[in-house]
């Protein structure tokens, strides 16, 4: 007769004769990737199979202002910083049955005279906290000298494991009436800063997430709209 063997560092036969899996022995299963701004709840009943999770938290990106110029003269203006990025791994034990997460939007984009907003920060409880990154300012004003404005320094660190700050948003440079260069966006550690501009038009927008947005561009009478930075995500990794 033939016979069969466990390997017992997955499985186990209880005390009814069942063939069980161990606990923990299953790996990565399921993996949550929730992008939609706001509030929502990660509900541990649900996986019951659940061993620990590691859990990777992006802060939305920065948005930039506009810029609006006179005739014969030139504004730029700076970029918005990119979010900051946190992990965990948090063993079933330590979560709670009802857990927080938040994910943060990115900065909305400012018009000519307004800054951009700040990227809303994301989370998984709190143990995992990833700050947005700062909104571009207006700062220059139209003209034909020339000027320079520094870009914005990056989020600091927030809360987990591994916590690290976003990325610095690029300055804004005009050398006369016709000639500059717009600030770039700040990168995140899940995306892209937009990209500078040395003509009219709104800064690049971000890709991925958490990527802050480009500053505008604006010579010669014209007025453009700044541009929406990147939003965050938070990443769920089930383990059985």
């Amino acid at each position: 007769m033939a016979q069969v063997c466990v390997c017992s560092d997955y499985f186990v036969v209880d005390d009814d004769g069942s063939l069980c899996l161990i606990p923990g022995s299953m790996g990565l299963r399921q993996t949550l990737y929730i992008t939609d701004p706001g509030a929502s709840t990660f509900e541990k009943a649900d996986y019951p199979w659940l061993a620990r999770v590691r859990v990777r938290v992006q802060g939305g990106g920065g948005g930039a202002a506009g810029a609006q110029a006179d005739a014969g003269e030139l504004v730029a203006t700076i970029g918005g910083a990119g979010g900051g990025y946190s992990e965990s791994l948090i063993q079933v034990a330590a979560l709670g049955a009802s857990e927080n997460i938040t994910v943060g939007a990115g900065g909305v984009a400012g018009d000519f005279d307004t800054d951009g907003g700040a990227g809303g920060p994301s989370s998984f409880g709190g143990s995992t906290v990833a700050p947005g990154g700062g909104g571009g300012t207006v700062g220059m004003t139209t003209g034909s000298t020339p000027a320079a404005f520094s870009g914005l320094a990056a989020p600091l660190a927030g809360t987990g494991d591994l916590r690290l700050g976003g990325g610095a948003s690029g300055g804004a440079l005009r050398l006369s009436g016709g000639e500059g260069q717009s600030g770039q966006g700040g990168e995140s550690h899940l995306g892209h800063g937009g990209f500078q501009r040395s003509s009219n038009g709104g800064g690049g927008g971000p890709r991925g997430f958490g990527g802050g947005a480009a500053g505008a561009f604006a010579r010669n009478n014209v007025t453009v709209q700044g541009s929406p930075g990147g939003g965050g995500i938070v990443i769920v990794e089930l383990y059985g």
